[in-house]
């Protein structure tokens, strides 16, 4: 369809809830109009499939300015801005972690931490990683809104 998926999460309760992050392949901006459009298809493709226990709702979204950092790609991207990371396991004595992006190469993310050291995160380890929203990372999120 021409979108890259970012994220799939799914968590079971009273209901299954199946959330869905996605971005465009060419780059723009996600609307609503390419979340319905995924929504529809993946919708339809579960009711077909019907992979899942019982009740299901279906969640798309794009990943936001301040997305998390998934694949090894998303590393190299957002190289030079900061995010925060939840490790699985304790990395030097640390589960959580924030600093600088420094990238990522094939199983192992780089970060600078505020002191100036540079750890190696495998991309395994980590719980979560989310960018931080600063001013530089909304001028390359949207130019035209942060030269006004």
């Amino acid at each position: 369809m021409g979108y890259a998926l970012v994220r799939v999460a799914i968590s079971f309760g009273r209901a299954v809830n199946v959330q869905v992050m996605a971005e465009r392949g060419d780059g723009a901006a996600m609307r609503l109009s390419d979340c319905e459009a995924i929504s529809r298809a993946l919708g339809a493709a579960l009711d077909v499939a019907d992979p899942l226990p019982g009740p299901w709702t279906l969640e798309v979204s794009s990943p936001g300015i301040d997305r998390p950092l998934v694949r090894a790609a998303d590393w190299n991207r957002f190289a030079g801005h900061l995010a925060r990371v939840e490790l699985a396991v304790p990395i030097e004595g640390r589960k959580r972690l924030s600093g600088t992006v420094l990238g990522a190469d094939g199983e192992i993310a780089r970060l600078r931490m505020t002191d100036g050291a540079e750890i190696a995160v495998p991309l395994a380890a980590i719980r979560r990683a989310r960018l931080v929203l600063t001013e530089a990372l909304m001028h390359v999120a949207s130019p035209e809104r942060a030269s006004n």
